[in-house]
């Protein structure tokens, strides 16, 4: 049976089905009033028919009454937000929603954005990466005064060519007691990490293993998923517990529990990525954390998450239908006033398609080939990033590159002399790894690596800071979700990034993903509804 406003139910009608039963003027016949039933997700909906005209309406109830002249086709519960996911994770968090903001590095997730989630009752994660541990330090002052109760995270960046970085981050988060982190980057586990986990461990009142510091994995690869499903290993425990570091109860403990709480599926995403799609990839992490908990019997599953390509409702509900636990966000985040941006950044944000985004070289780990997706729409770092590595593996040493290109550098791309930039090099290692500029003494490979990472480091502080005169060397991380999130938002108030706040998203968001739940419940009850009815459009600031 069809309607003249969109809806039409192909479903069998049986007499003896429960009745709707309420009040006839709460049924909505037309249009907009049957959206805005549908968007009423803390109550009931009831589809129903009257007079051969298929109505909506919020009131009533589902009777064993005789039935009236009121026909009763389907009907679905309340459904809030917060359902969505794990309720685990809310628990376990304190938070509001299955939801998170992934750590942009740089501080791009800034202070801001993790205390404006907190007091929301979100979890955000402070981007830590490539920040020096005095600076981090202000960050955990700050964000912890804000939110002395959290909930917040803090991230550790995986710094395979600045070990005493990572380890200095982590006895920062020892020291003032950050009890979340989130684990990004990492190829293998090192003793940084397992060290922070152990040390959070002990033996409540009633004997068992209290886990005081988390551990949100990022992975991307299922390899190195094993790794943080599994306990820490027994080596690098035993050199902790020589160190003194760890006890000799907290090395056993270790090894009884998972060295992650959670393991986020890092799909296709802005920044560090394996550009893996997420309908391959989460479901496999998925069933090697089923397969890893058969064998070990923790006593709390690991949760799965799942981030990369999280800008949309649709995208958010396509994660939870797929199993998982909860969702992250990440390159949208950066086009909100809260993040650490500068104004130029986030308005190049909110102009780009899914299209507008390439890899490029990355400053961490430029020797080992790595590479991050970045924006390739108004600014020529990717092509210069690029180039940089291409000289990088040809010559063994600046002095090996001929005069015309070198000079193409520094007239280009540096815009100072390449025996200036050695010094400003040297001058910034010093305090943060002096560790560095002794290795490339003797090693002019090394020392060119450095030099040409001096661009792709600036790079990156020059978005963040608006600096004039170098917009065509941003460095901005973001992935194809931020072209999917423009899309969806063109024509509302959120298609002007002075309109964007990171609290606002999530709610978005997250509704949208119920309502849209709440649409293919419908569907599969055998009601087709216009395609008018199917769009979750953010009209007001939640």
């Amino acid at each position: 049976m069809s309607n003249h406003n969109g809806l039409t139910y192909s479903g069998q009608t049986n007499s003896q089905n429960p009745v709707w039963q309420g009040p006839l003027n709460s049924i909505a016949f037309d249009e907009q009033g049957i959206k805005t039933k549908l968007l009423n997700l803390t109550q009931a909906c009831y589809v129903v028919k009257k007079q051969g005209q298929l109505g909506v309406t919020n009131d009533g109830e589902l009777t064993d009454a005789t039935a009236t002249d009121i026909e009763t086709l389907t009907a679905v519960p309340p459904l809030l937000p917060q359902q969505l996911g794990n309720p685990r994770f809310l628990e376990a968090y304190g938070v509001k929603y299955a939801y998170t903001t992934g750590a942009m590095a740089n501080g791009i997730a800034s202070e801001e954005m993790v205390i404006a989630l907190g007091k929301a009752k979100m979890l955000a994660s402070f981007g830590a990466g490539g920040l020096v541990p005095s600076r981090i330090e202000e960050a955990i002052k700050r964000i912890q005064a804000a939110l002395p109760n959290g909930p917040y995270a803090f991230n550790l960046i995986h710094s395979p060519k600045e070990p005493t970085i990572e380890r200095d981050t982590v006895d920062l988060y020892l020291k003032y007691g950050v009890r979340t982190v989130e684990a990004a980057a990492f190829m293998n586990l090192t003793p940084n990490i397992v060290y922070y986990r152990a040390a959070g461990l002990s033996l409540n009142s009633d004997n068992q293993i209290d886990i005081k510091n988390r551990v949100i994995g990022k992975i991307s690869r299922r390899e190195v998923a094993t790794h943080f499903m599994q306990p820490a290993p027994t080596k690098i425990l035993k050199q902790l517990q020589a160190q003194g570091l760890i006890t000799e109860l907290q090395a056993t403990l270790a090894e009884k529990v998972p060295m992650a709480d959670d393991i986020t599926v890092e799909a296709d995403s802005g920044g560090h990525t394996d550009n893996r799609p997420l309908v391959c990839l989460l479901p496999s992490l998925i069933a090697l954390r089923d397969e890893i908990q058969e064998k070990q019997g923790y006593a709390t599953p690991i949760r799965i998450g799942a981030g990369g390509g999280i800008a949309t409702p649709h995208s958010a509900l396509a994660a939870f239908m797929m199993g998982a636990e909860y969702v992250v966000t990440g390159s949208i985040n950066q086009a909100c006033l809260e993040s650490g941006s500068s104004t130029h950044t986030r308005t190049l944000l909110a102009q780009i398609g899914m299209a507008d985004v390439m890899m490029a070289p990355a400053a961490d780990m430029f020797e080992l080939g790595v590479k991050l997706q970045v924006i390739k729409r108004g600014t020529l770092f990717p092509m210069r990033a690029q180039k940089l590595y291409d000289l990088y593996t040809t010559y063994n040493a600046i002095e090996d590159i001929p005069p015309a290109e070198k000079r193409k550098l520094e007239q280009q791309l540096f815009r100072k002399p390449l025996e200036t930039i050695w010094q400003e090099t040297v001058d910034y290692f010093s305090k943060r790894d002096p560790e560095q500029i002794s290795k490339a003494a003797n090693d002019s490979k090394r020392k060119m690596a450095l030099i040409f990472r001096w661009y792709l480091g600036q790079s990156s502080r020059w978005a963040n800071t608006g600096e004039k005169g170098r917009e065509m060397d941003y460095q901005i991380w973001a992935g194809p979700a931020m072209g999917t999130f423009n899309d969806w938002v063109q024509g509302t108030y959120l298609a002007k990034p002075q309109n964007r706040h990171v609290v606002d998203l999530a709610h978005q968001i997250m509704t949208g993903a119920a309502f849209l739940y709440r649409m293919q419940n419908l569907k599969l009850q055998n009601l087709s509804m216009s395609t008018a009815y199917w769009h979750y459009v953010p009209t007001i600031r939640c």
